[in-house]
């Protein structure tokens, strides 16, 4: 198996466990790195996150051994893919110019959440505590957006590229803010792929609904807005949890491997750009 068929493994045991790592809420701070401090980014929190651990801090054996603990008996490792800069290649076109290129391979390695070794306590980490929902950071977000769409009230809501608008019900309407506001996180995601902003292959047409396009971009949406919703510390809204939606989802991710790398990368791109923070590669440091 490659990285790809690897990590989308990892991502249908999940789904047919019962739920979408995308649906489950973030109990502590996007997950980290314990000695770097980086967070992981792209397909990794869909990753680390459903493991269940109170502590967003993680970290390799190597960098285990090197504080001096060790992993505890019985504890099983979980995934992390990077982006590794390959080997230079020299391509030549029809006319004879030579063109120079260095392809990005994808890698993976296994981690351990710091409450699945013996360093826990020496460094005075539990996972007792949660996370407080902020609603002022998810009003800061979407007043914050670099070249927002128009916003306008509806009885639903959508994003329609070709005005470059967002429609969505008033938040009233909604059962709880939380729901308000991953909502228009769901939306604002759409409206990133809109040319005027990152930009994304066929956002401006208007797909066929249960089309592959329609398809990768509801999730490049409902990854994106569990994303923002991470951040905020609110849970992301279910859209649907049905046996029928999940086996949809292992359905298409069996036909194209590829699929939930490529859509959680366009995803951390999409809420980076909502959240108006520089966007960066994730290689090997």
């Amino acid at each position: 198996m490659n990285v790809y068929e690897i990590v989308t493994a990892k991502i249908i045991e999940k789904l047919e466990s019962g739920v979408a790592p995308w649906q489950q809420p973030w109990r502590t701070d996007p997950p980290c790195n314990l000695i770097t401090g980086r967070p992981y980014r792209g397909v990794n929190p869909f990753l680390l996150i459903p493991a269940g651990f109170g502590s967003r801090y993680w970290l390799t054996m190597n960098q285990a051994n090197k504080l001096g603990g060790r992993i505890l008996k019985g504890e099983k490792s979980s995934l992390v893919t990077f982006w590794k800069i390959g080997q230079e290649k020299i391509t030549t076109d029809a006319n004879g110019h030579e063109r120079k290129s260095r392809p990005f391979i994808l890698r993976f390695y296994s981690v351990w959440n710091v409450l699945q070794t013996d360093l826990a306590d020496k460094l005075g980490i539990t996972g007792a505590s949660e996370r407080t929902p902020s609603l002022d950071e998810c009003e800061r977000i979407v007043a914050g957006m670099p070249n927002p769409p128009r916003i306008e009230q509806s009885d639903k809501a959508w994003y329609r590229p070709s005005l470059d608008v967002v429609g969505i019900p008033t938040k009233t309407a909604f059962d709880s803010a939380e729901e308000y506001f991953s909502t228009m996180f769901h939306e604002l995601a759409h409206a990133t792929g809109n040319a005027k902003r990152p930009g994304r292959d066929g956002i401006m047409e208007h797909n066929q609904f249960g089309s592959e396009d329609y398809s990768k971009e509801e999730l490049i949406a409902e990854l994106a807005a569990s994303m923002l919703a991470g951040v905020c510390g609110i849970t992301p809204r279910t859209l649907d949890n049905s046996a029928s939606y999940l086996q949809t989802w292992v359905r298409r991710l069996r036909g194209d491997s590829k699929l939930i790398v490529s859509a959680a990368s366009q995803a951390q791109k999409a809420a980076d750009y909502v959240r108006g923070i520089a966007q960066r590669a994730e290689v090997e440091a």
